[in-house]
């Protein structure tokens, strides 16, 4: 059995206020002719398939004309859990219809584990592959609040909470594994999926991966998975990577640039081939549908990189930083003269001499719109002279309500 491992489309996710519709086609279309090429019998999608819990009208396009396209092919089956940017309800409001199209749906967890687990089956209706379908859990789905916890208690439960949700999971699956064996279908493998930050997971500056238990160090080491997993299929981080250095525990990442900091990674989708329970693992790279750079430095390096991206006829979106000592009021018009005879294009500008000079100066005029909830909330403490000793847990809770609202369901009855 071969099985296609992806994760965090972020359908619907812009850069800078541009909007990357293009490139989300282009990539589904990628991976469509890649389903199809590699002979691939089940695609799994670990999570934060929207970017936002209320997708456009365009994004929700691209998301059903796809898994409409991968029905018709020979791929059997297509496994869809939730992300912490997806909206349970939403995703789950047309699994049944799905359904028929041998797509799965997980939006949320239940009371009942087995609605997680999944049994693959081929044309024969032979068991194939158990998939323990975890989708993100949330903060409720696996803590309970006491009063006078402090923050190592919360990080303890939610570890605990954790671990034993895959092991309720997983010994749904293990059983049903068992009762194929008896059956006359031995070496069925154990496929678990998860959206979640594993220990030692590597993350890039303006990604978008948001902490996902505010104010914990609630990341989740190997030891939290049961051993019966033979692949497990992350979703999450944008950095392709494996959980302390299996190959068989993995996140694909991103399949396009989610951020400048992501502008020179290489993008991939897992491909997993099962020999009974044995894992093959391959990793196959995406193609740049819109390329990314990320320019630094005085107005001559910036002048020499666009001269050197103008010779190869480069059509990139550009993120400048001027580092230089001067303060160039006039950077914008400069830079866009450069360009006026190619197809590359300026998305953001960082000018760094004029932003401090700004801010040396914005202290008696600046409005709400200038701060971040963070500042804001900071600066209370220091108006009200809140103790240090006191201020750490305020602001958990604090981002504890800012993050309930962050994952409010909007779509929930």
């Amino acid at each position: 059995m071969k099985i296609l491992h992806t994760s965090d489309w972020h359908l619907g996710r812009s850069l800078y206020g541009r909007k990357r519709y293009d490139e989300f086609s282009k990539f589904l279309d990628w991976l469509g002719d890649t389903i199809e090429q590699e002979d691939i019998d089940a695609l799994l999608v670990a999570g934060d398939v929207f970017d936002t819990s209320t997708p456009g009208n365009r994004a929700q396009e691209l998301y059903y004309r796809f898994l409409h396209r991968v029905s018709a092919s020979r791929c059997r089956h297509v496994v869809v859990i939730a992300g912490n940017h997806d909206s349970p309800t939403f995703l789950n409001a047309p699994r049944e219809l799905l359904r028929a199209l041998n797509v799965h749906v997980v939006g949320a967890a239940t009371q009942n584990p087995e609605d997680e687990v999944i049994v693959l089956s081929d044309e024969q209706n032979h068991p194939q592959a158990v998939i323990c379908a975890v989708p993100y859990l949330r903060d409720r789905d696996i803590r309970t609040v006491e009063a006078g916890e402090s923050i190592e208690d919360k990080n303890a439960k939610l570890i605990l909470g954790l671990k034993n949700h895959y092991a309720d999971v997983c010994t749904i699956a293990e059983r049903k594994q068992a009762e194929f064996e008896k059956n006359g279908h031995p070496g069925v493998p154990i496929v678990a999926m998860g959206h979640l930050f594993a220990a030692g997971g590597k993350t890039i500056d303006g990604d978008g991966v948001r902490e996902l238990y505010v104010g914990s160090l609630a990341q989740v080491g190997k030891d939290a998975f049961p051993s019966s997993i033979d692949y497990l299929a992350l979703g999450h981080l944008h950095v392709p990577q494996q959980v302390n250095n299996d190959g068989n525990m993995r996140y694909c990442g991103s399949p396009i640039p989610m951020g400048f900091g992501e502008a020179g990674q290489r993008k991939k989708v897992i491909i997993v081939e099962f020999d009974g329970r044995r894992p093959a693992v391959q990793e196959l790279r995406i193609p740049v549908f819109q390329p990314l750079e990320r320019i630094v430095g005085s107005l001559d390096e910036i002048h020499a990189k666009l001269e050197q991206l103008k010779r190869i006829n480069s059509t990139a979106w550009l993120e400048i930083e001027y580092t230089g000592a001067d303060v160039a009021d006039n950077l914008r018009d400069i830079l866009d003269e450069a360009l006026a005879d190619s197809g590359m294009e300026i998305l953001r500008i960082k000018n760094k001499q004029l932003i401090d000079r700004v801010i040396r100066t914005i202290d008696e005029d600046e409005t709400l719109d200038d701060l971040k909830v963070n500042d804001v909330f900071e600066r209370c403490l220091d108006a009200f002279e809140v103790p240090a000793e006191d201020r750490k847990e305020l602001t958990v809770s604090y981002n504890e309500i800012i993050k309930s609202l962050d994952e409010e369901d909007v779509n929930a009855e």
